[in-house]
């Protein structure tokens, strides 16, 4: 009987003197110190890394003291050197000090990878803005799309897109906490001009009438739609911005029925106003009006449960 010689591997001359124990160190991750100019921040990067939150100070002084202790992830950058997909804020930090070396972990990442990694290390952070959620969100969403691939023509064209709507969303609703309709408003976001996303991060303008119906206005509506909200230090309502988004898709959204409707009369609005200072003690610095109010609304309603409880017994 003829035997095959065909599949067997001789093992490799250097690999007959190495001993069990290299053998495991070469198999696991090693970290390499580069210098921090071969060190880039990730071109779809969605979260903001310089906005002074008190993560970022504890961050910062942790660094100045003992220098970066955790390395950043990276992968292979196309020009040369490497891409951030975890540490940008460490990174920062080491830029603001002065560090001239960076400890990476390199890792093979498509795009697809790199993008769903990128937004899921801080996604279900409790600081994020509006605006941050909002390209997160997105980005995380766009990648599983892809990744999903295209259907193929047997199966028809609306396969893959229902497949994307029915449970990508769904799976990162889960994820963060919210519901399949509050993750697409806040991925409508990403169509508003930049003023009015600045007015949804503070609080001014609220989340549902932005992502529910501004954002489906176009770029010069939502223009002259700033300047009128400035003007006259208001801000639409859910009624408001539905017949504003109405307008607009029948073509008649000129700015003097934008003017007519940002005055129409709104409903009595009972207002609590606190000053600023009687607030702003028991929150992080970095907390917007919007945050500090879905605490407030949360401890009301545990409170408001307590005395239906109470007055039970």
């Amino acid at each position: 009987m003829k035997s095959s010689v065909k599949n067997i591997e001789l093992t490799k001359y250097d690999d007959l003197f190495k001993d069990e124990e290299t053998r495991q160190e070469e198999k696991q991750e090693r970290i390499l110190t580069v210098p921090a100019e071969q060190v880039f921040p990730y071109a779809r990067q969605p979260y903001s890394i310089d906005r002074p939150t008190p993560d970022l100070v504890r961050l910062m002084d942790s660094i100045e003291r003992m220098g970066i202790s955790e390395p950043l992830i990276t992968r292979p950058r196309e020009g040369g050197g490497y891409e951030i997909i975890s540490g940008h804020r460490r990174d920062y930090c080491g830029k603001a000090i002065g560090l001239a070396e960076r400890p990476i972990i390199v890792r093979q990442y498509t795009d697809e990878e790199a993008d769903i990694l990128v937004a899921d290390y801080n996604i279900t952070r409790e600081d994020l803005l509006p605006s941050e959620k909002a390209r997160a969100y997105k980005l995380k969403l766009d990648a599983m799309k892809r990744q999903a691939g295209r259907p193929s023509k047997e199966n028809g064209d609306q396969n893959g897109p229902h497949l994307f709507r029915g449970k990508s969303k769904e799976l990162l609703a889960a994820q963060v906490g919210e519901s399949a309709t509050q993750v697409q408003r806040y991925v409508c976001l990403n169509n508003l001009i930049p003023p009015l996303l600045e007015q949804v991060d503070a609080g001014i303008l609220k989340l549902t009438p932005a992502g529910d119906y501004i954002s489906h206005l176009t770029e010069k509506e939502q223009t002259y739609l700033a300047y009128v909200m400035e003007r006259d230090e208001a801000s639409p309502s859910v009624k408001q911005a539905q017949r504003l988004k109405q307008f607009s898709e029948q073509g008649k959204l000129q700015e003097g029925a934008i003017d007519a409707i940002m005055s129409e009369e709104k409903p009595f609005e009972m207002k609590v106003v606190f000053k600023q200072d009687r607030l702003t003690k028991y929150f992080p610095k970095s907390y917007t009006p919007q945050q500090m109010e879905d605490v407030i609304i949360k401890l009301l309603e545990g409170w408001h449960r307590k005395r239906q409880q109470e007055q039970r017994r």
